[in-house]
């Protein structure tokens, strides 16, 4: 670790302590002792990976221009060399003030982030940069560390074919042959004449590699060959050092004749700004409600999961997630394709509105949180969808592909979490938010952004990830014919007004129905809540679209039967809601299924058939279809069977009669959909600002800048106050460490010992946090960690 970077460190005022910690706020966990531990935690491999991979592309740059540096460099040279790989710029003092306003910004940005320090006259790279960004800017390594395991035999005969006599000093150069080779390739003049010896096949090879990668496999790269005996482009590269052999079957191209082959320019095409997102313009007001019409689309297919899963809920498979069979069935069930199914299942599990039951044979049921969710307002209801899609670690894309042990991946699979999968798909959102109004930019578009945005985080992944969230965020109604809604917009900056801004754009719901004679009903409209949930019940649909389309039958209605209602309350509830008369046919059709319902009634013997109309029991022995029942008549009315009741119940329904279940007790059993519910968890909230609280920066801050007075000056202890320890209530003790951290003052404790003796202390309190305060032990002279339960109360004090 470097002085120099420690003591830029402890210059920096607290308020740029602040922004650093709030950049990068794993330097903070746990707090470091002082400054010193502060500089070495932000040069540890790990914390340094993780700061350069939120650079963006041109600060990236400016680093490895630093790191590539022998020392110090002063800010016009920087700009100079960085001039030279942006199209269409000059170097000198016309330099597009763009370029200077862009390298003022990213300059700023890495001193705020502690990746580089120092004056404006002498940048550097901070410790421990050079070795994270390895290799910089796609340049191989140095010659000296290509060269490193060819032996001193080796490279003399390598020297004495590309360095002539005149070239060495007078007396002899009585350096290792390493460190003389390196010289050669250093030299512009003559890596020029090398490469002016070899024919256009190795030029263009070296060419291939001079952009990286700058590494290359290649057989028997260790053999011996010479300028004279150099037969293929390769040998001729490997006889002049111009490509050298790392490994048995690997080789690379020295740093030097990489950048002497680039002209003196370190990256090729260098942009100071993000490309400009292009796709087609669309009017925003239409997108918005595009968008507003599809969000209210999902919240009601979402709404359908939940309510055919509490009738009907499919079972959990032992590695856990929803069987491929299920998916299948659950994608026709909502009419939508196996992709779009899937992303309301995981949905509706981010938001917590379905979760396993967790018996052995478990199902996946609706959660008591979709009672809640499912009585509030469809914008509020799509909010809390859209927020816990842009939250999630899961990827809805992969389900119904195969993980790298070629095991399905299927919805609701654990192994369906990506740690990347939400900062994805918020750099996507990000990225939708930035474009112009009405501009619905091209994926590839998007693509180019995030990789200008995000270099080091670039690949296959990352790009199907980002196709995903377009592709998911058309569907759930964050963005409308490509362009990011007003409402989608409030779940990108978690601002909580999504749901307000959504409102005004959601189709009113109606609240009646069209019934015709061919036992259809037609819904003109979205329907309310519930008269959609009783005709779901009572009919089944038929058709989408700007009006759905219900047909009534026998089966539905004694599903309708089967919940509690009536023939009376049917027709009731049917003419309460038709905008037309109650067509006759449906009125026969209702009371003649009613009619025939719950004539037979089956209980438990294994199970029982009972019917106060002893033809009907006759008829049913008397069909050879009851043959696999074993039934045996106990009495005139009564029928017994070994099979269990609901398989009773499902036969002769398939036999063509109407059973109805019924109790030990003798009483018709009822099943309601509602009543399938599951412990689940709670349901999620809109997502907010990321970063750490403000308050634990600053008391971070703090507590450093206290350590780091004591390991400097090593104060002395002071006297404890006299007196008996202070004691106050817990509550009230909390208050009064919380107040003190947000003022920085010094307070009075009780605080008890491991003998359970009371002692007084002096404290500066920095943070509280795990049932631990961490504070500033004046009394010790050091920083310190006290259980909060131990503290026996506080009392204010004037600082010392």
């Amino acid at each position: 670790m470097s002085t120099d970077f420690t003591e830029w460190l402890r210059g920096r005022t607290d308020e740029r302590l602040r922004a650093l910690v709030k950049a990068r706020p794993e330097l903070i966990t746990p707090v470091p002792a002082h400054v010193e531990g502060l500089a070495a935690r932000a040069s540890t491999p790990s914390a340094l990976g993780r700061a350069l991979d939120r650079l963006d592309g041109f600060t990236l740059a400016v680093l490895e221009t630093l790191s590539l540096q022998p020392g110090p460099l002063a800010r016009d040279p920087l700009r100079s060399l960085l001039a030279h790989a942006v199209p269409g710029a000059t170097p000198g003092p016309d330099l597009d003030a763009a370029l200077d306003a862009a390298l003022d910004e990213a300059i700023e940005r890495l001193r705020t982030t502690g990746l580089a320090y120092g004056p404006d006259d002498a940048l550097r790279p901070a410790p421990g940069v050079k070795e994270a960004l390895d290799p910089p800017a796609g340049l191989g390594p140095p010659a000296a560390e290509v060269f490193r395991h060819h032996s001193p035999e080796a490279l003399e005969v390598l020297l004495g074919d590309i360095a002539p006599d005149g070239d060495a000093p007078p007396g002899g150069d009585h350096r290792a042959p390493r460190v003389r080779l390196a010289a050669v390739l250093a030299d512009p003049a003559a890596v020029g004449r090398l490469v002016g010896e070899v024919s256009s096949q190795a030029r263009a090879a070296l060419d291939e590699l001079a952009w990286g990668p700058a590494s290359g496999r290649l057989p028997n790269a260790r053999r011996e060959v010479s300028t004279a005996t150099a037969q293929s482009p390769i040998e001729q590269l490997l006889a002049r050092g111009l490509l050298g052999a790392t490994g048995e079957e690997t080789v690379a191209l020295p740093r030097e004749v990489a950048l002497f082959l680039r002209d003196g320019r370190i990256h090729r095409d260098l942009s100071p700004h993000p490309p400009a997102l292009e796709g087609a313009t669309r009017d925003q007001v239409l997108a918005d409600r595009t968008a507003a019409g599809q969000a209210f689309t999902f919240v009601r297919t979402v709404e359908e999961l939940c309510e055919h899963w509490s009738v009907d809920p499919p079972g959990v498979l032992r590695t856990g997630g929803l069987a491929v069979r299920d998916l299948k069935r659950t994608a026709q069930l909502l009419d939508l394709p196996e992709w779009a199914a899937g992303l309301v299942v995981e949905v509706a599990y981010a938001a917590g509105l379905i979760a396993s039951n967790g018996s052995v044979d478990g199902e996946w049921l609706p959660t008591a949180a979709y009672d809640g969710w499912r009585v509030k307002a469809t914008e509020d209801r799509w909010a809390v969808l859209g927020s816990a899609w842009a939250a999630m670690d899961r990827v809805p894309g992969l389900i119904g592909e195969r993980d790298e042990r070629d095991r399905p991946l299927n919805a609701l699979n654990p192994d369906l979490r990506r740690p990347a999968a939400a900062q994805v798909r918020a750099e996507t959102l990000a990225v939708l938010a930035s474009a112009p109004a009405g501009l619905a930019p091209a994926a590839r578009s998007v693509l180019a952004r995030l990789t200008w945005e995000r270099p080091r985080r670039r690949g296959a992944q990352r790009d199907r990830f980002a196709e995903f969230t377009l592709r998911e965020a058309e569907h759930i109604g964050v963005t409308g014919l490509g362009v990011l809604s007003a409402h989608g917009r409030s779940i990108v900056l978690g601002d909580g007004e999504a749901g307000r801004l959504l409102a005004p754009l959601l189709p009113e719901p109606v609240d009646h129905v069209l019934l015709q004679a061919d036992l259809t009903a037609v819904a003109p409209g979205p329907l309310t809540s519930d008269l959609g949930r009783w005709l779901a019940l009572a009919a089944d649909i038929e058709s989408k679209g700007g009006a759905t389309v219900y047909r009534f039958g026998e089966r539905s209605i004694r599903r309708a039967l089967d919940a509690g209602q009536s023939a009376d309350d049917m027709i009731a509830m049917l003419e309460r809601h038709s905008a037309t008369p109650v067509p006759q046919p449906l009125r026969y059709l209702v009371s003649d299924v009613a009619r025939r319902h719950g004539r037979i009634k089956v209980g438990t013997a294994s199970a029982y058939v009972r019917c106060d109309d002893p033809s009907v029991l006759d008829e049913v022995l008397a069909d050879k279809r009851s043959g696999l029942l074993r039934l045996r008549r106990l009495a005139p009315t009564v029928l017994a069977s070994k099979t269990s009741r609901a398989t009773l119940v499902d036969s002769l329904r398939a036999m063509g009669y109407a059973p109805v279940a019924e109790s030990l007790e003798g009483d018709v059993l009822v099943s309601r959909a509602e009543t399938r519910r599951t412990e689940g968890p709670a349901m999620a909230r809109a997502a907010g600002a990321t970063g750490p609280d403000p308050d634990v920066v600053a008391a971070a801050v703090r507590a450093i800048r206290a350590g780091d007075d004591a390991h400097r000056t090593r104060r002395r202890p002071v006297d404890a106050p006299d007196g008996q320890p202070p004691r106050s209530p817990a509550s009230a003790t909390i208050e009064a460490l919380r107040e003190a951290i947000r003022l920085g003052s010094q307070v009075w404790i009780g605080y008890l010992d491991s003998q359970g003796h009371a002692t007084s202390r002096i404290l500066e309190p920095a943070r509280i946090e795990g049932g631990y305060l961490t504070a500033y032990d004046e009394t010790r002279a050091t920083v310190h960690r006290f259980a909060l339960h131990r503290i026996t109360g506080v009392a204010s004090l004037s600082p010392q």
